[in-house]
């Protein structure tokens, strides 16, 4: 066993056995690094008018109650249960400010609108820049409504901000009242073939961000020192990404599919 780990244990044990508060800011700053790595994946959807001190105070918020409630005797990292906590205290804190503001949402809504109208006049999807050039806005406003309203709309999903033994065991969930039909299931494959189909539409960059951000669980610092660009960068060709996936995840969104 290294000093490190040794010194971890036995700060561990101080905090277990009589909340040394010494101890207990020693293990603040030892998973500081997880509280920031979730703030920056959960900072990377939402507008720039969000703070990232508050969504790092609520970060630090839910690293307090993991240490507050973890139970060693249980059979569980304590980086996996402080990841949980910490994610869905930020979470609890945005949906109760509301994050996205009200004029944000009604952008959103046009946004929505004057898209449909395109696409039915001209009978095809539209790119970002025709829809830009449509509004009078840059392509980059765009990318970042439909960033910000996909965002919205994931973190309603199947979000459990509490996994207490005992009260207060809260899920924020869409609730399906009625089992699937074998239709809907159909549909749902579908839609999940299609949403595959289309994903290999994407070029090179965009599918190799998606994969990363979502499957590999990568932050986009991380994926921009891979790929050799800004983080600025990376956002973007995520935001375009799915920009280009919209009409399918919206789908998949509203019927409660994968996402």
């Amino acid at each position: 066993m290294t000093k490190q780990e040794t010194t971890e244990r036995h700060q561990w044990k101080l905090w277990l056995e009589d909340r040394d508060p010494d101890a207990g800011d020693a293990l603040v700053q030892l998973y500081t690094p997880l509280v920031n790595y979730h703030v920056q994946r959960i900072s990377a959807g939402l507008p720039k008018n969000v703070s990232r001190d508050e969504i790092k105070s609520l970060g630090y918020q839910g690293l307090f109650d993991a240490l507050t409630k973890f139970d060693p005797t249980r059979d569980l990292k304590f980086d996996t249960y402080a990841s949980f906590r910490i994610r869905g205290t930020i979470i609890d804190g945005l949906r109760k400010e509301d994050w996205l503001s009200r004029s944000s949402r009604e952008k959103s809504k046009k946004l929505d609108e004057e898209i449909s109208k395109l696409e039915q006049s001209y009978l095809r999807s539209v790119t970002p820049e025709e829809v830009a050039d449509h509004l009078g806005v840059t392509a980059d406003e765009v990318y970042q409504t439909v960033h910000e309203q996909y965002f919205a709309n994931v973190l309603s999903i199947d979000e459990k901000m509490n996994d207490d033994d005992e009260q207060n065991d809260q899920t924020f969930v869409l609730r399906d009242d009625h089992i699937k039909t074998p239709e809907q299931l159909a549909v749902k494959e579908e839609l999940i073939s299609d949403l595959m189909i289309k994903i290999k539409e994407l070029n090179e960059n965009e599918q190799l961000v998606l994969s990363l951000f979502y499957q590999e669980d990568m932050t986009l610092t991380e994926i921009g020192e891979i790929l050799s660009l800004s983080t600025s960068r990376i956002s973007q060709i995520h935001s375009k990404a799915l920009f280009k996936l919209r009409s399918l995840l919206a789908a998949e969104i509203t019927d409660g599919g994968i996402l």
